[in-house]
């Protein structure tokens, strides 16, 4: 079997980073035209879920301790500039993002803090445990900015009844 060496690896990474970035940016601004439910909410994190799977794999075991520290780091630092980005608004009976201008350069932040966390953390850990300690940073940053999207959600419908 063929070896891809780590530097490709670590280019190839990055740039599906800077891919997934632009896509979210890009998404996350078309969205703004259609109104949000309560679904489009809870299914993100769902579906990314799914990455748990990777952790099946030994080359990705990491200590517990290494997990939660991922995860609130995403949880308490990653998630704050997204939750401070995203309000909604009612119109006509439907509820909508309001456009930040900022969130377009929040994601392009985030994404470079974790280019610069990526570049230190790869040092001392394997690539494929850098994936799973990335991938538990970005759940953490997404479930709780998807809870507070949902609680925001529910008070505006509220507010609105």
């Amino acid at each position: 079997m063929a070896q891809i060496s780590p530097s490709y690896l670590q280019i190839g990474a990055t740039l599906g980073m800077l891919i997934m970035a632009l896509l979210a940016i890009f998404i996350r601004l078309k969205a703004s035209h259609r109104p949000v439910t309560i679904r489009k909410i809870l299914i993100p994190p769902l579906g990314m879920s799914t990455g748990f799977l990777m952790f099946v794999v030994p080359e990705t075991h990491i200590p517990l301790w290494w997990a939660v520290i991922a995860f609130l780091v995403g949880w308490f630092i990653f998630s704050y500039p997204l939750i401070r980005s995203t309000r909604f608004e009612k119109v006509n009976e439907e509820i909508f993002a309001t456009r930040s201008r900022s969130f377009a350069f929040i994601l392009l932040g985030l994404l470079a803090v974790r280019l610069i966390l990526h570049e230190v953390i790869q040092q001392y850990v394997t690539i494929p445990q850098t994936g799973g300690l990335f991938f538990l940073l970005a759940f953490g940053m997404i479930v709780r900015w998807r809870v507070y999207m949902y609680k925001h959600y529910k008070e505006v419908v509220a507010s609105a009844a």
